[in-house]
Parts: structure tokens; sequence; C-alpha cells
């Protein structure tokens, strides 16, 4: 599972020929969770309140790095770094 980015503490990354919708996967402390690119939406697991905000601030300012970065993992093609939250 390719990391895209690091910030405070959370580990954003995708994995390799993942399903449908296209989403990433964040992590931080214990927590995990999956959050879909288009919408923002946790597909699936929990995270703390505050990290989980840095996350959805972070990955609206990268929505179209996010959606390339997901067609270079479907392709099993190594995604781009992207920029840490500031």
């Amino acid at each position: 599972m390719p990391e895209i980015s690091r910030f405070y503490g959370i580990i954003i990354a995708m994995f390799f020929d993942d399903h449908n919708p296209p989403h990433f996967h964040a992590r931080y402390g214990g927590g995990k969770v999956a959050i879909e690119i288009e919408s923002l939406r946790i597909l699936e697991g929990h995270i703390s309140p505050r990290a989980l905000g840095l996350v959805i601030e972070w990955a609206a300012q990268y929505k179209n790095e996010l959606l390339q970065n997901w067609e270079l993992t479907k392709n099993n093609l190594t995604p781009n770094k992207i920029e840490p939250l500031k």
C-alpha cells in the first residue's frame, strides 16, 4: 500500500488495484478509515474527529490529484506523492 502523503501523524495511502468506488485510506493512531474521493464520505472505519477533519480538509484541496492517483493504482502503477496539509 503506497503512502502518498503524511501530515500531523496521519498517513494517507492507496492500495494497488483496489475496489470501486475510488477512495483512499487514512491511518492515525490505532484507527483506520477509507474515504471516497468524489464525495469525501467515510466508506468504512473510524479515526478521531480531529484527525478526520484534517484528512477531509486535505482531500478537498487535492481531489484531482487523488483521482489521478486512483487511476495509476488501478493500473498497478506507483501513485504520485501529494503535498501534506500545511
